[in-house]
């Protein structure tokens, strides 16, 4: 992790007295945005309702909350349910302008790291553009079966209007210390947690009335062969761990569940890895997060592997999305 990071991070989840020089920035980012969420709620920024219901999965933290493995699993449920989805991403680091298709060529620098795990996990249309808008109608125009549209991420991008909210809260992390950006970690007010519809907390329930994900984890793969080992017969020697997502911990210290035991090394989240970052590693195995192997592909070698994760959540948070869906279509 990169040191800025390092320091934010601290200052985020701990009790560091530096947060008392950044709480005036705070109050000026709540100023801003909470005037440009009342400029879209009456109508002096135009918000866009589309022909189909969109639902936002998305948080009020910075970093990884477990947002699009929930949108996977959302996704992948509902097309066993019969809905055709689409999905929608600004795709972090994109250099896209206008709307881009994800596809099998798509590369991290077009479209960013996480829609194209979405693609891979999912096989379903997935559109990139720095505005929601823009992708949605670009989605629904080329592909005319879609009947439901999911946003990784998203909350607070009050271009695009939607029908169901689902915000995912990382229950090791929690809020951090409760403060808005910059000196704390919140995008906005914890009071964002009465206003939408599903609250899914990610690894422990820290708020009543939601739902709890886990995270499924079967399998071990090789990036370069693809050579499966299963959980319970890892054999590997000489580890070394790497991450570059929002709470590098959450795998180290899954890892460390399965016995795991390895050196490890953070990166920041969306972190591009280069072949250079390996290169005194080669005496090393080297597991790393589903997200990151995305970015490692072109450069893979024998000793690369990767750990994939499936969301688990109880079934009755797909039901009530099935019914507030049934509920918009009807209404």
């Amino acid at each position: 992790m990169i040191p800025y990071e390092e320091v934010f991070s601290k200052i985020h989840y701990s009790k560091s007295p530096a947060l008392l020089l950044l709480l005036p920035l705070s109050a000026i980012f709540f100023l801003i945005s909470y005037a440009r969420k009342y400029l879209y709620q009456f109508n002096f920024l135009k918000s866009y309702k589309l022909k189909v219901p969109i639902v936002i999965v998305g948080n009020i933290t910075l970093g990884g909350t477990g947002k699009t493995p929930l949108v996977i699993h959302l996704a992948n449920e509902l097309k066993k349910n019969g809905y055709h989805p689409g999905i929608v991403s600004r795709g972090y680091g994109s250099k896209t302008i206008g709307a881009v298709e994800v596809n099998q060529k798509s590369n991290t620098d077009e479209v960013g790291d996480e829609p194209i795990l979405i693609k891979k996990r999912t096989r379903l249309p997935v559109f990139v553009s720095k505005d929601r808008v823009i992708a949605a109608k670009a989605l629904i125009r080329k592909y005319k079966k879609i009947d439901v549209i999911l946003s990784d991420d998203g909350i607070q991008h009050y271009r695009l209007m939607r029908d169901i909210e689902v915000i995912v809260i990382d229950g090791t992390r929690k809020f951090g210390n409760g403060y808005l950006l910059p000196a704390g970690p919140l995008r906005e007010s914890i009071s964002k947690l009465n206003d939408v519809d599903i609250i899914v907390c990610n690894h422990k329930k820290v708020v009543d009335d939601s739902y709890l994900m886990k995270y499924k984890r079967e399998v071990l793969i090789n990036l370069k062969t693809n050579q499966e080992i299963s959980l319970n017969k890892i054999r590997l020697k000489n580890i070394h761990a790497i991450a570059g997502i929002g709470n590098p911990d959450l795998f180290f210290n899954d890892l460390k569940s399965l016995g795991l035991v390895f050196d490890s090394s953070a990166y920041k989240d969306h972190y591009r890895f280069t072949k250079k970052d390996f290169k005194t590693m080669n005496d090393k195995n080297i597991i790393m997060t589903e997200k990151d192997a995305v970015k490692c592909e072109k450069f893979a070698q024998d000793n690369f592997w990767y750990l994939p994760v499936s969301a688990e959540i109880n079934s009755k948070f797909i039901d009530v999305i099935l019914k507030k869906l049934k509920h918009i279509s009807h209404g």
